[in-house]
């Protein structure tokens, strides 16, 4: 509860800090890794990713092995504000669990939702906002690309949820079902040569017997503007599991609203052993729009509109005067 407390005193006081989040012109997707990004999609923007993915587990001591298949899926939205997402998070599996114990192996077919979570995010600090009035330097490639201390201080976001669980569960613990909170501190680091490191720490299904804590290290970078890799560490610590998981992989964009993606997961212990392969997209439904502009002068920035039409006008006045 210690832990808990600190957590969300951390949110308060970074919360008074003001935030501007910039929508961009490609899709902005947290796949192919598991962790979210600090910032949102932004206002009028409809997002999907999901992703397919294999199952293979075997695990020492118990001498049971698993094998199936799941899929994951993530709908967010840009409400209200720039720095504001919702989004609709889950995770199914269905598989077959093979106890090799007795003489006779012994099968246990398993499907159902490994989560499910409605949640909020939002943006509370943006150091790349004023990055605009930062002007490239048009006669120096190592200027631009040199190490900036400035990219060490990083894009910070808040996230609150609601896991429901249902009842016997195969993949929760005994008797956890229901709503249960789940927040999280994501922030984002974007450095010169194309490379970003997003760090997630989280807390989950809090205040019950699954009560877990984790931790998400992802460092991405591109080597064009289609062609991304990276790399991934997951941490997840609780009374019911406990393990460390690697993900490498890469992205690619298809079009500037579209993208697809693969990556392959690992561990290191055997307590069970975990190799996933997985295969995904992520797709958009660009409706945002820009907000116009008020000077205090009663100009919205629409004068050049006027203007030709002033000028059209005009001309064909000439013109019925001529003929």
């Amino acid at each position: 509860m210690q832990i808990l407390k600190s957590f969300f005193a951390l949110l308060l006081l970074i919360s008074f800090t003001n935030a501007n989040a910039q929508y961009t012109e490609v899709i902005n997707s947290n796949r192919p890794g598991v962790s979210k990004s600090a910032f949102s999609v932004g206002t009028g923007v409809v997002q999907f990713e999901t992703g397919a993915f294999t199952v293979k587990e075997e695990h020492a001591l118990a001498d049971y092995d698993v094998s199936g298949f799941g899929f994951d899926f993530a709908l967010r939205y840009g409400l209200f504000f720039e720095q504001l997402e919702l989004s609709l998070d889950g995770v199914y599996q269905n598989d077959t669990q093979t106890f090799n114990g007795g003489s006779i192996p012994r099968e246990n077919k398993r499907s159902n939702l490994k989560n499910f979570t409605l949640g909020a995010k939002y943006l509370v600090y943006d150091p790349y906002k004023n990055a605009g009035e930062e002007k490239p330097n048009i006669y120096s490639f190592h200027a631009n690309n040199r190490f900036s201390w400035k990219s060490l201080i990083p894009a910070v976001a808040v996230y609150a949820g609601a896991n429901f669980d249902t009842e016997d569960n195969p993949y929760t613990a005994p008797d956890i079902e229901g709503f249960s909170p789940k927040v999280m501190l994501a922030t984002q680091n974007n450095f010169n040569g194309g490379w970003v490191f997003v760090m997630n720490l989280i807390m989950d299904r809090i205040a019950t017997d699954q009560s877990d804590f984790q931790y998400i290290f992802t460092l991405t970078h591109s080597f064009t503007p289609q062609w991304v890799v990276f790399g991934e560490a997951q941490g997840i610590k609780s009374d019911f599991y406990a393990d460390n998981i690697f993900r490498f992989g890469g992205a690619y964009l298809w079009t500037k609203n579209f993208q697809l993606d693969a990556n392959v997961a690992f561990n290191t212990k055997d307590t069970p052993t975990v190799l996933n392969i997985a295969f995904g997209a992520s797709y958009r439904l660009d409706f945002h729009k820009d907000k116009k502009i008020d000077n205090g002068n009663g100009n919205d920035g629409s004068f050049k509109k006027k203007k030709n039409k002033n000028k059209k006008n005009k001309k064909n006045n000439v013109d019925d005067f001529e003929s």
